[in-house]
């Protein structure tokens, strides 16, 4: 049997976890990879990600700061569900932490 992953007291970690880059203004965590994969985004103040469909589920909660996208602004505690062949791109003017898990990988359209 596999062991589950605990991050204890997350919002409080985040700051001693060992991010990489991901996208320009983006670092990543992996939290599990595959498929679905569950990672912490961290966007820098200003950071985008281009359009993109999603090929599955993805569900985002906002952990700090506030992420936007076509459809509105998500603040701290916001959970924000992306249905399959839903698209958009997404941003963050003031900068953001959140944490993401994607069903399958994402389509770029830009």
């Amino acid at each position: 049997m596999t062991d589950p992953i605990c991050i204890s007291d997350l919002p409080n970690q985040i700051a001693d976890l060992s991010f990489a880059p991901f996208r320009e203004g983006v670092d990543i965590y992996h939290i599990t990879q595959g498929a679905p994969a569950v990672a912490l985004l961290r966007y820098a103040p200003g950071a985008r990600i281009p359009l993109h469909r999603h090929a599955g589920l993805e569900t985002i909660f906002v952990l700090e700061g506030a992420q936007s996208d076509e459809r509105g602004t998500y603040p701290k505690g916001s959970f924000v569900v992306n249905p399959v062949g839903s698209t958009h791109s997404v941003w963050s003017n003031e900068g953001c932490v959140v944490l993401i898990q994607w069903e399958r990988p994402v389509e770029f359209l830009d």
